[in-house]
């Protein structure tokens, strides 16, 4: 007999589960609050500690358990079920592979537009920003490569959240902005093996950056080192 899946901790199931696929210009559903703002200060106080710019591999943070409860959630086959609902697709053989980013300089090598790598399938950004009052630095889903061509934008605050299906069209970015800007992507991939690359490639990145010296050379460097 299959035992039933406990519910979320922290996740509003309701709300994900309620809004709109959109589709210009390509597959993205957005949640305004896709966790309740009432466990907002429990979770971000419980939030890793992220000293530089740039992503860090999920493994390589410490964090407490309110914050760790959220990501219990975003990694469960519940969670994986209603994004697959939300795309009308089977991510059953697609792993988990989770980054975060804390920080942002505003240099301008921050935020290029992309439309994500071949080897993610589904992608799904939460904000866990206490507050980011700037114009500059929301992420825009872009009709192009070009970052002022968007469609929507939103603030990478305290439980919003972006999902979308990756594709050559997915193109997405912000524009540079300076502050202390906590996100988290979650990516379904295509295989084990990319999972443990972008780890070891988020681990190595991690390591460059705390040498004081590389880290400048990183800062400037163009696109996404």
């Amino acid at each position: 007999m299959a035992t039933e899946e406990p519910p979320f901790s922290l996740l509003d199931e309701a709300a994900i589960a309620a809004v709109p696929l959109q589709h210009d210009p390509y597959e993205f559903a957005f949640v305004e609050n896709a966790m309740p703002l009432a466990a907002k200060e429990a979770v971000l106080a419980d939030a890793p500690t992220i000293p530089d710019r740039g992503s860090y591999a999920l493994p390589d943070l410490r964090y407490g358990p309110n914050f760790g409860a959220a990501v219990k959630d975003l990694l469960s086959a519940r969670f994986r079920r209603l994004v697959e609902q939300k795309f009308d697709m089977d991510l059953s053989k697609c792993p988990p592979c989770i980054v975060m980013m804390g920080n942002t300089s505003g240099h301008y090598n921050e935020g290029y537009a992309h439309p994500d790598s071949k080897h993610k399938i589904v992608t799904v950004l939460v904000g866990f920003t206490r507050e980011w009052p700037y114009e500059r630095g929301r992420l825009r889903v872009l009709r192009s490569s070009d970052r002022d061509d968007y469609a929507f934008e939103f603030a990478p605050e305290f439980g919003r959240m972006l999902m979308f299906r990756v594709s050559d069209k997915s193109w997405h970015g912000f524009l540079p902005q300076k502050g202390r800007r906590m996100s988290l992507q979650l990516c379904y991939v295509d295989s084990d093996w990319y999972v443990r690359r972008e780890y070891w490639r988020h681990t190595v990145s991690a390591f460059a950056k705390s040498v004081p010296i590389v880290n400048k050379v990183i800062e400037w460097a163009p696109r996404k080192f």
